[in-house]
């Protein structure tokens, strides 16, 4: 009973930290950010922080697993509904956009184009585990006749892969009000392309 005590308070010093990091990093970026505005938000000292984070970079690692963790997890639902294709790619999209709603351009461009090795690194690692994930969906579907038999998988896999860029382009993000709406634009235009009519 004591060990379960101690810990209920540890886990909930994590998530706390977690939670306002989440919501720090989502409005204003990584880079603008600090571990003490983090500390002093969550109402946790720094000795609390750096007990379970060495680093901001370890903070941001771990909280994104945790966020790959659940989209992975809400795509997977999506994907298995017993519905039409067409319909699992418009959820899709409504999925993602609803995702990109809480997420500022400051974050996204933070951490895709991140400068610290370490973080782009994981990000890199990450992107590779979804992709693939994504080309054998891909694979999948066109077996299925959901996808033109006219377009490699490995070719959406490439596209999907450079659309991460478009958030680096700032002429591009200009024409929008919002991440998001390119987010939609973009999904919009690929998704649709690509289905059997």
């Amino acid at each position: 009973m004591r060990v379960s005590n101690n810990l209920k308070p540890k886990s909930s010093k994590i998530n706390q930290i977690l939670k306002t990091a989440r919501e720090l990093f989502f409005r204003y970026g990584i880079k603008r950010v600090s571990v003490e505005e983090i500390c002093r938000t969550a109402s946790v000292s720094k000795m609390t922080f750096y007990k379970y984070f060495k680093n901001k970079i370890d903070l941001v690692k771990t909280l994104m697993d945790k966020i790959y963790e659940q989209a992975m997890t809400e795509y997977h639902q999506i994907m298995a509904e017993p519905i039409p294709y067409s319909k699992k790619i418009e959820k899709t999209i409504q999925w993602k956009l609803q995702w990109q709603k809480e997420i500022s351009q400051e974050f996204i461009k933070d951490f895709l184009s991140s400068e610290n090795q370490d973080l782009y690194q994981f990000y890199q690692q990450k992107r590779k585990i979804i992709l693939k994930k994504l080309l054998v969906d891909y694979q999948e579907a066109q077996k299925k006749g959901y996808i033109r038999k006219d377009i490699k998988p490995e070719f959406i896999l490439y596209i999907i892969n450079k659309l991460t860029d478009f958030y680096d382009d700032n002429v591009l993000l200009n024409m929008y009000d919002s991440p998001a709406e390119l987010t939609r634009e973009v999904l919009n235009f690929f998704f649709y392309g690509i289905l059997e009519k």
